[in-house]
């Protein structure tokens, strides 16, 4: 009896030991990317050049280099300004958007909804040159309005709140009513509270796009305290004498402990918002 127990606890490890290898595979194959950066943080381009594999002794060169001589750290807190702002904005546009195509009836609202799917499939390179020409005939170039107006509403997140407030039960509207609750209270007593999940996924999701923004800094901002990291990385590739390695992949490393952070932050609800579960 005892050993059929053991042929049954076994067996389940038999038959997903090939997972758990491949899955192991895997990881080794995108962490392997990320070691060999943070080996490379610490080398200088004869080491690295050479596939030391090994951490080298150039470390407090590098970090001197990038965070006294480049002020990285000025790049990391423009583009965090500049993120937490887009992703900020976009919800609460978002949020507001949701609530007009779901709960209010007005002339054109499919219309309105049709031209806000057409924005959804169109990337933001195709819009760039008109959109920089309203940005510097409004004078907002190179500063921080300039670069975060332009980015506050998002057809993605009004397409999100609108399919979920949509699935939210009807009777919810019913009985703010009969309670005689306004808008307002029933956006902010009833709609947020059951939507901190989709806020969640949201707000992570549009922080690392504005994290990660590149082409609109590099066109919109020219000068050097304004300018994110993205653009600010660039500049690593020339550090003293050439060409240097070590610099841009430590600058690369500590420009990655922001976003990681807000992701572990708001972990909980962006897994939530992003699970299928049978209620949604």
């Amino acid at each position: 009896m005892v050993a059929e127990r053991t042929v049954v606890a076994r067996k389940p490890r038999r038959q997903t030991w090939h997972f758990h290898v491949a899955l192991v595979l895997i990881c080794i194959v995108l962490c392997a990317p990320i070691a060999y950066a943070f080996l490379g943080a610490t080398q200088n381009n004869a080491q690295l050049l050479n596939f030391q594999l090994y951490p080298g002794d150039k470390f407090a060169d590098n970090l001197a280099v990038v965070w006294l001589d480049r002020e990285l750290w000025r790049y990391m807190i423009n583009s965090f300004i500049m993120s937490a702002i887009i992703a900020v904005g976009k919800v609460v546009t978002g949020v507001m958007a949701g609530l007009a195509f779901v709960y209010f009836r007005f002339p054109g609202r499919w219309v309105v909804f049709f031209f806000v799917l057409v924005t959804l499939m169109m990337p933001t390179e195709v819009s760039i040159l008109a959109l920089f020409q309203i940005v510097d005939d409004l004078g907002m170039s190179n500063n921080l309005a300039g670069l975060t107006v332009p980015f506050l509403a998002s057809a993605t997140a009004a397409f999100l709140f609108r399919q979920h407030f949509a699935n939210l039960p009807a009777n919810l509207v019913e009985a703010a009513q009969l309670d005689g609750a306004n808008p307002f209270q029933f956006l902010t007593r009833v709609l947020i509270p059951l939507s901190w999940n989709v806020i969640g996924a949201l707000a992570v999701l549009q922080f690392l796009f504005g994290w990660n923004m590149y082409l609109w800094p590099l066109l919109s901002v020219t000068e050097r305290d304004q300018q994110v990291v993205q653009v600010g990385l660039g500049t690593l590739q020339q550090a003293g004498e050439g060409q240097m390695y070590g610099p841009l992949l430590l600058g690369a490393l500590l420009a990655s402990i922001p976003p990681i952070i807000v992701f572990l932050a708001l972990q909980k609800p962006f897994t939530s918002g992003m699970a299928i579960n049978p209620d949604k």
